[in-house]
């Protein structure tokens, strides 16, 4: 399927939540700011109207997108994230060659990273330098301020 979207079952349960929230809650709110705005009489130059009606517009498409994106969405199995090699899935500990650092992340599709939770697009140029990469492994990875090197210290589900 070409709009498969890759998750992680936190991944599934993060969008369904956003889902139900717009749909039960949000929809209601922005349904009553446009009553509202309407009691003030002439829509033409009512600000209050306007943006609520584009507020609508936004809520209304972002339903639509979280419903496709659910509907394409194959959650990881467990079984299917390795521990031998970094995978979609796999959390990662990562040596900086430079500075001697460990870093940890968890390997997402780019539609769950956060990189303040330290999870990394499995697109992001580290993501796309260790995926399939073993323990032990040395990559160089190619940002905008140079090259850095990382060692793969520890490969974990």
């Amino acid at each position: 399927m070409a709009d498969e979207l890759i998750l992680t079952a936190q991944g599934l349960r993060k969008l369904e939540e956003e889902l139900e929230y717009l749909k039960s809650v949000k929809r209601r709110e922005v349904a009553e700011r446009i009553k509202q705005a309407l009691d003030f009489g002439d829509i033409s130059e009512n600000s209050e109207y306007e943006d609520a009606k584009n507020e609508q517009a936004f809520v209304e498409g972002r339903i639509i997108t979280l419903e496709k994106q659910l509907r394409n969405a194959r959650v990881i199995d467990d079984k299917d994230v390795l521990t031998t090699e970094v995978s979609l899935g796999s959390k990662v500990k990562l040596r900086d060659l430079e500075n001697n650092e460990e870093l940890e992340y968890s390997i997402v599709s780019s539609l769950e990273a956060d990189p303040a939770e330290n999870k990394i697009s499995n697109e992001s140029p580290v993501g796309k330098a260790i995926l399939g990469k073993t323990v032990g492994s040395i990559v160089d990875v190619e940002v905008p301020a140079g090259t850095l090197k990382y060692q793969i210290v520890d490969i974990k589900k």
